[in-house]
């Protein structure tokens, strides 16, 4: 059965949507590179010290950072996914999710590396970008993770889109926040894993055709092959006649 053409409408949104969003993330990225108005945004909001203006929140939050947290996210996502798998007999979710995945890993590891930010726990020089030092605070993983994971599964359902939409929008937004308050992340780390979260996202689609080929690939791998299909069919002839190379039909 071949897949439904997109409109060329969807096409162009989707379009649209990838040429956004990767400009915020290059203009973030290049407002810490030049250490422009937000690298102070960042100092500012730093000296504030919200775990030290709301102390009562840093319980609940220590614990709902583990949403943002690659592992744990990761393995209740699988979980999940896997009863899917099982349910619809098909291993296009979990392709889905590990596509989703290793992009986030390359794209924002590799950001992280070359830039080599400090966090704001681990600053050394106040009002400078704090780059290339050896950190790996930019882009926030915590927060891109959340994006991609919390996204992928919202992209997967069928009947609850809406609803995962949302709480996968929320539980970005908070994750990222809550990364600000504990101080282990510059707000513009944060900007940046929302888009380069959401960049990973508007590249599943993408990746469809290649995960459905793997899909099939396993799927037929795992069917299991009847008796009556894999006995070799008897060729007429007398018995114990022999046919051109000498071998008994």
């Amino acid at each position: 059965m071949r897949a439904p053409i997109r409109p060329r409408s969807t096409s162009r949104r989707h379009a649209l949507s990838v040429g956004v969003v990767g400009l915020l993330y290059l203009l973030v990225v290049l407002a810490v590179l030049l250490d422009g108005p937000l690298v102070q945004l960042d100092w500012t909001l730093r000296r504030l010290r919200p775990d030290q203006h709301w102390p009562e929140l840093r319980p609940l939050l220590d614990v709902w950072i583990v949403a943002g947290q690659r592992g744990p996210s990761a393995i209740a996502a699988c979980a999940w996914l896997g009863w899917r798998c099982h349910r619809l007999r098909t291993v296009r979710p979990l392709l889905l999710l590990g596509t989703a995945l290793l992009l986030l890993n390359t794209t924002v590891g590799a950001v992280k590396i070359l830039t080599g930010r400090l966090g704001p726990h681990h600053a050394r020089y106040p009002g400078s970008p704090e780059l290339f030092l050896g950190g790996t605070a930019f882009p926030s993983g915590h927060t891109a993770n959340a994006v991609v994971t919390w996204g992928a599964l919202a992209y997967l359902a069928v009947r609850w889109r809406r609803t995962g939409v949302l709480l996968g929008t929320v539980t970005a937004v908070t994750v990222g926040l809550t990364t600000v308050y504990l101080g282990t992340h510059w707000v513009s780390d944060v900007l940046a894993g929302w888009a380069a979260g959401a960049l990973v996202l508007l590249a599943l689609p993408l990746a469809e055709p290649l995960v459905t080929a793997a899909d099939r690939r396993i799927t037929a791998l795992r069917r299991p092959v009847s008796p009556a299909s894999s006995a070799r069919p008897a060729r007429p002839g007398r018995p114990g006649s022999a046919g051109p190379r000498g071998t008994p039909w």
